[in-house]
């Protein structure tokens, strides 16, 4: 009932690893949707580890939020929203959400700033930038096309995604202009920016921001031969939940990305962490309710209860940040085949034993362990527990998610770097 349909990030290196990319996977959808199950809280007992290893049955076999504290300042990383053009089908999605304050546009001003894909393109520039599209510029493969560098007349450094030429394949053409249909109405410091797209002579080509350190699955796997730091680890895990709340609360129409994973999160040569891939995104509900639709995303980030019931909503992206979480503490791939049936699925592996007490016996080997690591762990896999939960309604929003990181931060530097030796 699973399709593949591939599973590389379109705006990264092709994946040198040995067990290669999770797949992605597309299901079909039926009129019948299951009615959304609860479960009882409790925190780490064996009622709630029964409940969250109930996530990973294959699915045919089975509270008011906190405000902001003022530890979480989010307006001193997140910015750059801004209201985005129409589609070129003239379709709309609805009035302009509010998006002062922490996610205003900072630095210029939001009338002269250049909108998200506005950038007009021929073929004959794609064709010069890439050299033809040349093998030595590709630098991603994907089931929905090949990933290319280029640099523009200007000197501007753009990826340029080639969409598969088959003319027999709907879906294809339904995700080039979905990516385009998203892309063009969000802009924020954490996600990739669109340049621009091009139709044409049988050509699909979406143009943006070339992201120069790779993705933060080849730094996990330590593909350029260093060990990624946890410190570096815990900010990126903060860029990725200010990405994603942007998409959830603050764009002008919500977005549910469907495709959080590693191979998806770009970074910059800092290690800031920018958000790729919108192929699989979604125009949420503005309201709380869901939309049911056809199942993509990754094996191994997939929400259960979206696999079981077709209903999406926000909290499925949630879910996978959840997943991420655990990826960024232990190194591990989601789903590791080659390792022991308990050890397998590392999500499921890595909650078991944070509610045994040994978490830290999931830190990445590549990491030394220290009290201040000891306890950003503990903190960040109760967060992951949370994003874990069987059902959305227990899992938190990405808005408190990012607050708990900013908290860990804080707790994690003050370790670190003791108060006697700041002063």
């Amino acid at each position: 009932m699973r399709s593949a349909s591939g599973g590389a990030s379109p705006w990264r290196r092709s994946d040198p690893g040995g067990s290669g990319e999770l797949s992605r996977v597309s299901v079909a959808t039926t009129a019948s949707s299951a009615p959304e199950g609860s479960v009882s809280g409790g925190g780490r007992g064996l009622s709630f580890l029964d409940a969250f290893r109930s996530c990973f049955v294959p699915p045919e076999a089975r509270s008011p939020e906190t405000s902001m504290s003022d530890d979480f300042h989010p307006s001193h990383q997140l910015s750059q929203s801004v209201s985005s053009q129409g589609s070129n089908s003239g379709s709309t999605f609805g009035s302009k959400r509010s998006i002062k304050g922490m996610y205003s546009p900072m630095h210029r001003n939001s009338l002269e700033r250049e909108m998200p894909g506005s950038t007009k393109f021929s073929l004959a520039q794609i064709q010069k930038a890439t050299k033809n599209f040349s093998p030595n510029l590709k630098i991603g493969q994907g089931g929905s096309g090949t990933v290319y560098k280029g640099q523009l007349a200007d000197g501007t450094l753009v990826a340029v995604k080639r969409a598969k030429k088959n003319v027999y394949d709907k879906h294809m053409g339904r995700e080039f202009w979905n990516e385009i249909e998203t892309l063009q109405r969000i802009e924020h410091l954490n996600l990739v920016r669109f340049h621009g797209y091009l139709e044409f002579g049988g050509e699909q080509l979406i143009i943006v921001e070339y992201v120069p350190n790779g993705n933060l699955r080849e730094h996990l796997d330590c593909v350029n031969g260093k060990v990624l730091e946890f410190s570096m680890r815990l900010e990126i895990a903060i860029d990725v939940a200010h990405a994603i709340t942007y998409l959830h609360t603050y764009s002008d129409h919500p977005v549910i990305h469907r495709d959080i994973k590693s191979s998806n999160i770009l970074l910059m040569n800092n290690f800031r962490a920018k958000v790729a891939d919108f192929g699989f995104a979604k125009l949420a509900p503005t309201d709380s309710s869901h939309v049911s639709t056809q199942v993509k995303g990754t094996a191994g980030y997939l929400d259960p209860e979206y696999l079981r019931t077709y209903q999406l909503n926000e909290k499925s992206d949630v879910y996978s940040f959840g997943v991420l979480l655990v990826e960024l503490v232990t190194g591990r791939r989601p789903i590791e085949p080659k390792r022991s049936i308990i050890e397998r699925v590392t999500a499921k592996w890595a909650m078991e034993k944070f509610v045994e007490g040994n978490a830290i016996q999931t830190l990445d080997s590549n990491l030394e362990a220290n009290n201040a690591i000891n306890l950003a762990v503990e903190k960040m896999f109760e967060l992951a527990l949370q994003c874990l939960a069987p059902t959305k309604r227990n899992r938190p929003s990405m808005r408190r998610c990012a607050e708990i990181l900013w908290s860990i931060r804080k707790d994690y530097r003050e370790l670190v770097v003791p108060t006697s030796a700041m002063h």
